[in-house]
């Protein structure tokens, strides 16, 4: 096997990594927070929902970031949705 493509599989394979663990907590959370700002419910019950919520979204967006064709598109997938989500929580 070539060393410079069983390094760039290996670099790939690290930044999904990171994209799944990393930006699946940050994609969560900033869903997590804009959800229970949306939410018409009482304080302590919109954040318990969201919180719950967000414990379902993780594995799906880890999921995702493992299916995802590159792991460029990947990160960046995950680095505008959650800033899209802390920008809609932040005018919300």
């Amino acid at each position: 096997m070539n060393a410079t493509l069983h390094w760039r599989y290996r670099g790939g394979v690290a930044a999904r990594a990171l994209a799944a663990i990393g930006g699946g907590y940050l994609l969560s959370s900033t869903g997590s927070y804009l959800l229970a700002r949306l939410l018409p419910l009482h304080r302590a019950d919109a954040v318990t929902l969201a919180t719950m919520l967000a414990f379902m979204v993780y594995p799906c967006v880890v999921m995702w970031v493992f299916a995802a064709s590159s792991a460029r598109r990947a990160c960046a997938g995950v680095g505008l949705l959650s800033a899209a989500f802390w920008l809609a929580g932040r005018m919300a």
